[in-house]
């Protein structure tokens, strides 16, 4: 009886050992294909961006709007996800998806503020590629504004050459809508573009298409237009100035001169002598999404959010 009990012992352990074995090969694996979709910009860029939280960032904002300046607030969530090329979400499995899963910086923008007795909430939401020399464009945005007298969602995604634009408005004049608009920079990603770029934009002469934003309170329809970047810059900040050339709108962005390249403020000025500005308040990084206990609403306190 001893003799059978030692083949068998033996070969349990064989086959647990090869079990073993066969789990690390599968973990080296979702490493390997993990490793394939980031994008090696170096060691701070890895360790900041890829450590499992995100960059929350408040800001104080004033925003013109029906020819009167509006207190509110802002909010940049800037944080790296697995984007699938072909689908343009966020991946659910990103190491089974091969070549389609591409590490985007996401930025989404929450924006707040009252005319009057009601509310103005906005978001947009940007998909930049970290991997600039593969995938130059932004992948896709959204806006969605939301007041009390009803509310627009606008999408652009990128389809080759070209924008696939889609956007539903509650309002007549504006309809539901869907073209193409020939690929140029965004003014929605600059700040994406900042982050991923070392602090830097294009500067020249570019084509550049609107801010949702501004396109649907100044009722501009989204194309690429000429506008002029250029910059100054110290031992502290890098300063951005964004003309466009056959319209009334002008930016300028205030971007901190060492890594990460935080947002420090932006104005937003479109020819009326009213000017739009966000000034930062506070940047936390943390993972917000395990954050929905009421014993993390201390957070929004760090954050210096507006009750």
């Amino acid at each position: 009886m001893m003799q059978p009990l030692k083949i068998f012992c033996f070969l349990g352990i064989f086959f647990f050992l090869s079990c073993k074995k066969d789990s690390n090969i599968s973990n080296d694996k979702t490493s390997s294909e993990k490793e394939k979709s980031v994008v090696d910009l170096g060691d701070a860029f890895n360790d900041y961006w890829y450590s499992g939280t995100a960059e929350l960032n408040s800001y104080a904002l004033k925003q013109s709007r029906y020819g009167e300046i509006r207190e509110g607030e802002v909010v940049l969530v800037f944080v790296t996800e697995p984007f699938s090329l072909s689908k343009q979400v966020k991946l659910d499995n990103p190491q089974d998806a091969g070549k389609d899963n591409v590490s985007v910086l996401k930025l989404n923008q929450v924006r707040k503020f009252t005319t009057g007795i009601y509310d103005y909430s906005i978001v947009t939401s940007s998909f930049t590629p970290v991997d600039a020399e593969n995938h130059p464009h932004t992948l896709k945005l959204n806006t969605s504004i939301q007041e009390w007298c009803g509310h627009t969602f606008t999408q652009l995604n990128l389809k080759e050459d070209v924008y696939d634009f889609k956007q539903f408005s509650y309002f007549e004049a504006d309809g539901d809508t869907d073209k193409n608009i020939p690929v140029a920079l965004l003014e929605d990603e600059l700040l994406t573009r900042i982050r991923i770029n070392k602090g830097q934009l294009p500067l020249g002469e570019v084509d550049m298409i609107f801010s949702t934003i501004y396109s649907r309170f100044a009722y501009q329809e989204l194309k690429p237009a000429k506008a002029e970047i250029s910059k100054t810059e110290s031992d502290s900040i890098i300063h951005y100035n964004i003309a466009y050339l056959n319209y009334d709108r002008k930016l300028s962005i205030d971007v901190e001169n060492k890594f990460p390249y935080k947002i420090l403020s932006w104005t937003e000025g479109d020819g009326d002598g009213l000017i739009t500005e966000a000034r930062l308040k506070v940047s936390l990084k943390e993972p917000y999404w395990n954050q929905k206990k009421r014993t993390d609403e201390r957070k929004r306190e760090e954050l210096q959010l507006l009750k």
